[in-house]
C-alpha cells in the first residue's frame, strides 16, 4: 500500500512521524509527498528514515506560473472536472489576500487576476503528473487551506482516490479523520447507527455522558496549547516592550535578514516574508497597540438578553475555507444585528489571539451597530455561553462548546457539528431572521442525540494533543508515543478505504 502526505508548512515534521509509525507498526510500505515549504521539502529530501517515492514542492510548482500561457480551453476544463477556479483561489490565504507575508490588517494580494489563473493551471498540470507518475493508493492531508493542496485534495476525490483528512473535533485530547475535510463522515456513519440503538448498545455511551458532565461543570478549552490565550492583563499591549520580547523580536529579525542574503532559492519563493515587510508590519502593530482599544470595549451584562458572536482569527481556514458564503465579519455581525428580535443585543467578543493585530476601525464598525456590544477578549468565553440566549459563529470552537453547553447554535459556516440536528444553518440571508426566532423560541436541544454524537467521536477517534506535539514536543521518542494512537486510526482509515482491511 502506498500513501501520498500533503504536508502543510509545519506538519511536515508531524507528517514525517507519522509515516514512519505507519511504516513500522502498520505495514504501509510506501510514501510520496506533497510539500508547501521549501525547508519542509530540503528536510524530506535528505533525512534517511524513510525513501519517498516522489516529493513536489509547492512553493517550486507556483514558481513556474510566469512561464505559463493563458489557456482558456484548459480553464475550461479545470471548472468542468473540479469546480470554479475561484473556490481555489479564495482559499489560498498567500495568493488572495498576500497575508502571511504581509501582517493581517493586509488584504491586497501581490498578483493579478490573470496571474492567479496562469497559476491554477501550473497546479492542476503538475498536480495531475504528479498522482500519474506515483499512483497513490490513498491521499492523507491536513485541512486543505492552499491553492496547491485544495487542488490536489479535489483531483484525487476526482479521481476516486481515497483521500483521509486531518480534522480537530475541538475536544480536548482527540483528533480524528475524515474523507470530507467539513465533516466527520465516519463520526457522522456511526452517529446515525447509534440514533437506532438502545444506550446499552452503544459504545462508549457512558464516558460520552461523563464527558459531557465534566465539561459542563469545567469547562476547558480543546487543547493545552490555547490555555494562555485568555490570560490577558491590563498592560498586554505594552509586553512587547520587557526585554525579553525584544530580544525574540531582533533574533527573529536577524534570522529572517540571515535567510534572505545566504538562501536565494528561498528567497524566490513566494512564502518567503521579506525582512523590510516585517519589520514594517511589526513597528506599525506594536505602534497600533500602544493605543489599544479598550476604550471601545462594553460591560458584559449576563442579565440583558443577548445572542453571542465570538470573532474568529484571521487569516484561517475557518473564515477562508468554512466559510464559502461570507468572510466579513463585520457584515455578518450587522446581518446578525438586524435579525433578532427588538430590546435583544449582539455581544461580540474579539478572539484573544487577534486583539493585537485588529485595527481600531474595525471595532468602530461594529460599534456603529446600535444593538452590539463589543468585549473584552480575556472575558471567559464559557461564562459568555452560559449567560446567551443563543451562539452565533460562522464554524469555531466556541459553537462546539457551546454545543457541550446545551445552547442553541446558529452556523454561518460548515463545521462538523453541523451535522447535529438541534444546529441551525444560515446560508440565505433573507432567511436569518425567522431562524433565529426559531432557535429563540423552539431549538429542540437534545443531551440524547449529544451523547450519542459524543459516543461516535471517541469510539471513532485517537487520543493525541496534536496540536501540543506540533507546537511544543522536541523529543523524538515522545512525539512518536504520543502520535501512536493517531497513527493507529490512520492505518485503520488507510486499509478500509483501499479494502485491504487485515
Amino acid at each position: 500500500m502506498k500513501g501520498c502526505l500533503v504536508l502543510q508548512r509545519r506538519f511536515a515534521y508531524i507528517g514525517h512521524e507519522l509515516a514512519i509509525l505507519l511504516k513500522e507498526k502498520h505495514g504501509i510500505d510506501e510514501f510520496c509527498a506533497y510539500t508547501i515549504l521549501r525547508d519542509s521539502y530540503d528536510f524530506l529530501r535528505t533525512q534517511k528514515d524513510i525513501s519517498y517515492t516522489g516529493l513536489l514542492l509547492d512553493e517550486e510548482v507556483q514558481g513556474t506560473y510566469k512561464d505559463e500561457v493563458l489557456d482558456p480551453e484548459l480553464l475550461q476544463r479545470i471548472e468542468r472536472e473540479y469546480g470554479s477556479v475561484w473556490k481555489f483561489i479564495d482559499v489560498d490565504r498567500v495568493i488572495r489576500y498576500g497575508q502571511l507575508v504581509r501582517e493581517y490588517p493586509h488584504n491586497t494580494s501581490p498578483y493579478s487576476y490573470e496571474e492567479m489563473l496562469r497559476m491554477v493551471q501550473v497546479y492542476v498540470k503538475r498536480i495531475e503528473a504528479f498522482l500519474d507518475r506515483e499512483k497513490p493508493d490513498f491521499v492523507f492531508t491536513y485541512i486543505p487551506g492552499a491553492m496547491g493542496m485544495l487542488l490536489l485534495y479535489t483531483i484525487a476525490q476526482k479521481r476516486g482516490i481515497p483521500v483521509i483528512t486531518v480534522v480537530f473535533p475541538l475536544t480536548r485530547d482527540l483528533i480524528t479523520v475524515s474523507e470530507r475535510f467539513e465533516r466527520l463522515t465516519w463520526v457522522d456513519a456511526a452517529f446515525t447507527e447509534n440514533l437506532k440503538k438502545e444506550p446499552s448498545a452503544i459504545a462508549r455511551y457512558k464516558e460520552a455522558y461523563e464527558l459531557i458532565t465534566g465539561f459542563r461543570n469545567k469547562p476547558v478549552i480543546y487543547s493545552e496549547v490555547y490555555n494562555s490565550l485568555i490570560q490577558h492583563g491590563t498592560l498586554k499591549q505594552f509586553e512587547f516592550l520587557f526585554p525579553a520580547k525584544v530580544t525574540r523580536t531582533v533574533r527573529s529579525l536577524y534570522g529572517l535578514f540571515y535567510d534572505w542574503v545566504n538562501k536565494r532559492d528561498a528567497r524566490a519563493d513566494f512564502t518567503t516574508i521579506h525582512p523590510a515587510s516585517y519589520l514594517f508590519d511589526r513597528v506599525k502593530r506594536k505602534l497600533r497597540n500602544l493605543r489599544g482599544a479598550r476604550d471601545l470595549y462594553d460591560e458584559c451584562d449576563a442579565q440583558e438578553p443577548f445572542v453571542f458572536f465570538p470573532l474568529h482569527f484571521e487569516p484561517e481556514l475557518a473564515v477562508y475555507l468554512l466559510s464559502p458564503f461570507e468572510t466579513d465579519q463585520v457584515t455578518l455581525v450587522r446581518r446578525l444585528a438586524r435579525s433578532v428580535p427588538a430590546g435583544m443585543y449582539v455581544y461580540v467578543k474579539e478572539h484573544p489571539q487577534m486583539s493585537q493585530y485588529r485595527p481600531r476601525r474595525f471595532y468602530k464598525e461594529l460599534k456603529k451597530i446600535p444593538n452590539v456590544r463589543l468585549l473584552r477578549p480575556e472575558l471567559s468565553g464559557f461564562d459568555i455561553i452560559r449567560a446567551s440566549k443563543l451562539v452565533a459563529i460562522i464554524s469555531g470552537a466556541a459553537g462546539w462548546e457551546a454545543c457541550l453547553l446545551g445552547k442553541a447554535v446558529i452556523t454561518f459556516g460548515e463545521p462538523f457539528y453541523n451535522t447535529l440536528p438541534f444546529v441551525a444553518h444560515s446560508s440565505t440571508p433573507e432567511e436569518l431572521p425567522a431562524l433565529v426566532k426559531k432557535q429563540l423560541e423552539d431549538p429542540q436541544y437534545s443531551d440524547e442525540s449529544m451523547i450519542r454524537f459524543v459516543a461516535a467521536l471517541l469510539e471513532d477517534g485517537a487520543q493525541c494533543d496534536l496540536l501540543q506535539v506540533w507546537e511544543f514536543e522536541r523529543d523524538r521518542e515522545r512525539k512518536r508515543e504520543k502520535l501512536a494512537d493517531f497513527a493507529a486510526l490512520v492505518a485503520r482509515k488507510a486499509r478500509l478505504v483501499t479494502g485491504t482491511q487485515r
